[in-house]
């Protein structure tokens, strides 16, 4: 029975097309993605321009160039939760990890 009326915000239309042939026993198309050190250099980016940005309204500040403290409270903590997550998902990895080498065969 295909599943045809579920909307997700976030998933692309290949991605629900790709589930809907899976479920009428038809293949997959094969799709270039990124590696995971793609991804990786993706999301290390991201992180590191919160951080400059945060820290470029901060210089600014001190500066005393016309921007507003809440502004650069609010881009502080956007790079804090940023990193917060960062390091969440490299332990997380980690653990992972070392779970794996504890496996026995």
């Amino acid at each position: 029975m295909p599943v045809n009326n579920i909307s997700f915000p976030n998933a692309p239309l290949e991605a629900m097309k790709s589930l809907n042939n899976m479920n009428n026993n038809q293949t997959m198309p094969v799709q270039a993605e990124k590696s995971f050190g793609e991804l990786l250099k993706t999301a290390i980016n991201e992180v590191n321009s919160t951080q400059l940005q945060s820290d470029a309204a901060t210089a600014s500040l001190v500066r005393g160039d016309n921007i507003d403290l809440h502004n650069v409270m609010i881009s502080a903590q956007k790079a804090s939760i940023t990193l917060q997550a960062a390091l969440e998902v490299r332990n997380k990895a980690v653990e992972a990890y070392q779970e794996i080498m504890r496996m026995q065969m």
